[in-house]
């Protein structure tokens, strides 16, 4: 199993800035992709931003040039740095990681106001 912590999240306005961070544990070696899904209020969970083990980064079009991606394979943390952030990025926030099975994290909720 691998367990995902999810901080960081919060209330911004926009045009700031904020910082998620996700620590994984568990059976970290099993890992292969890791990422960032969101959900707003009646809409689907979509993809935000996902990374390999190669730190090959994949953006939504949505946060591209807005949102950057990073792993840390010596802490087993995956981040994302939202910058020039929106309303419309108002959603709970998920960290995700592909390995065996496809594990989720607790969510933490992002606050654009305007």
């Amino acid at each position: 199993q691998v367990q995902l912590v999810e901080s960081g999240g919060g209330l911004v306005q926009a045009g700031g800035s904020l910082r998620l961070s996700c620590a994984a544990s568990g059976l970290i070696f099993s890992i292969n992709d890791m990422g960032w899904y969101r959900q707003a209020p009646g809409k689907p969970r979509e993809l935000v931003a996902t990374i390999t083990r190669s730190r090959y980064a994949y953006y939504a079009d949505s946060v591209k040039g807005r949102f950057t991606i990073s792993r840390d394979g010596a802490k087993n943390t995956v981040n994302l740095q939202m910058n020039s952030l929106k309303p419309e990025d108002t959603a709970v926030y998920y960290c995700n990681a592909q390995g065996a099975k496809n594990y989720w994290g607790q969510g933490t909720q992002v606050t654009v106001s305007s």
